[in-house]
């Protein structure tokens, strides 16, 4: 079975905003057996959205719309399904009082006209409610696949598809049986990887595909299977993967469930009943947004210093200056330090730190970009790793991110 994703907006194609719709999109249809053969980007014009539905039509089983369901003029998605389908719009009691609970409740500007008319759906849609917004999502079956109007704001379309559109897709389309299961692993590149197992990726079936997911000093591999007979997928699966691990036990870090790392911290600290703390120079507190981007997550985690400046080093979390005059503030003992005063001033049982070079200038260190130190601190050690992540700015930072979640993990997988 096929998808296409279509996404309506000037925005996305003048580069003003990023399309993570489609992505999340792909990857829900992806876990559902359903592939998607084409992702369209399109503008607010009429003759270019036809155009584009009649061409996902020809391709496609289902095709999902985003975008373009606002109540201002140059959102036209709804007249223009209305044209595709020759419909015409009618009003949804539901929606509107819906809209108008929403404007009582939670908006301090007045109801309008145009909010009101966000109610007007084509007649031969079946509505999908949307509860954090006033555009409705829409479901139409054409002769040839079923189209989907979803609202562009990304926390309500991805609400709307998980609670309404997705149950609804299981239970109309067909799918195949599709298993996958990812391995992450460190410290090795990409084709050192393919290398060291060539002889075992050759003799894969042709039903089993192996797919190398690199990003920023891991690499993901990710093997997945189509078919209709689960209980034998699921006994293949399990076995090439066992063995795929017998060939990179030294560099596989663990595998991946579908969660994010910052997740499995959640996880792994509260089973333990364990608390987290962190102090973050070059990082300026990344490490700390995405462990609290993560619902739950103050169950665990005290809170961050970002000891950015020098002085906020010596002056907040009370590193000696005589230590930084003898090592330098990009050091391995200034990391060590940092975790072990952050720890002590927040009260957690572990700490972590950063100091390095991001660039592009040396700043208060001699040390050469791209040179990081990580420290950690529990009640059993406290020590600093030093990496070098190259010479992007940007790239330095986010690889030092992923690397300081990395030792976590292992950190708390100690006690």
């Amino acid at each position: 079975m096929r998808a296409e994703i279509v996404t309506i907006g000037d925005e996305i194609l003048i580069g003003q905003i990023v399309d993570t719709n489609s992505a999340f999109l792909a990857s829900e249809l992806h876990k559902t057996g359903i592939s998607v053969f084409q992702i369209s980007s399109v503008q607010d014009e009429r003759e270019h959205i036809l155009t584009a539905l009649k061409e996902a039509e020809s391709r496609a089983d289902l095709v999902i719309i985003t975008g373009g369901l606002g109540p201002t003029r140059d959102d036209i998605t709804k007249k223009v399904l209305c044209e595709y389908f020759e419909d015409h719009l009618v009003e949804d009691e539901g929606v509107l009082r819906h809209i108008e609970h929403l404007f009582s409740t939670y908006i301090s500007t007045p109801i309008s006209d145009l909010n009101r008319k966000q109610a007007l759906v084509p007649s031969r849609a079946t509505v999908l409610k949307n509860r954090y917004g006033t555009a409705p999502g829409m479901w139409m079956e054409g002769s040839k696949a079923v189209f989907v109007s979803l609202p562009g704001v990304p926390f309500e379309m991805k609400h709307l598809f998980l609670d309404q559109l997705k149950p609804r897709i299981l239970a109309t389309f067909k799918r195949p049986v599709l298993l996958q299961r990812t391995l992450i692993t460190y410290g090795l590149g990409e084709s050192a990887i393919a290398e060291r197992i060539a002889d075992w990726e050759d003799v894969l079936p042709s039903h089993v595909k192996l797919a190398y997911l690199p990003n920023l000093g891991r690499v993901r591999l990710r093997l997945s299977m189509k078919g209709t007979d689960l209980q034998n997928l699921e006994e293949e699966l399990h076995t090439l993967t066992e063995s795929l691990k017998s060939r990179i036990s030294d560099i596989l870090f663990g595998e991946e469930d579908g969660e994010a790392l910052e997740e499995t911290l959640l996880k792994s600290f509260k089973q333990r009943g364990m608390t987290l703390a962190t102090a973050e120079s070059f990082t300026g507190g990344r490490i700390a947004s995405q462990l609290t981007s993560v619902p739950g997550s103050s169950a665990y985690f005290k809170g961050s210093v970002v000891s950015y400046a020098t002085e906020v080093k010596t002056g907040v979390l009370h590193v000696p200056e005589a230590l930084i005059r003898a090592h330098s503030v990009v050091s391995e003992q200034v990391a060590c330090a940092m975790a072990q005063q952050v720890r002590s001033l927040l009260q957690a049982d572990i700490g972590i730190a950063t100091t390095g070079n991001a660039g592009p200038d040396k700043g208060d260190s001699d040390s050469p970009v791209g040179r990081v130190f990580l420290g950690i601190s529990s009640p059993e050690k406290t020590y600093a790793l030093e990496f070098t992540m190259g010479n992007h700015r940007e790239r330095i930072v986010q690889k030092s991110v992923h690397k300081a979640m990395e030792l976590l993990q292992q950190e708390i997988l100690k006690f």
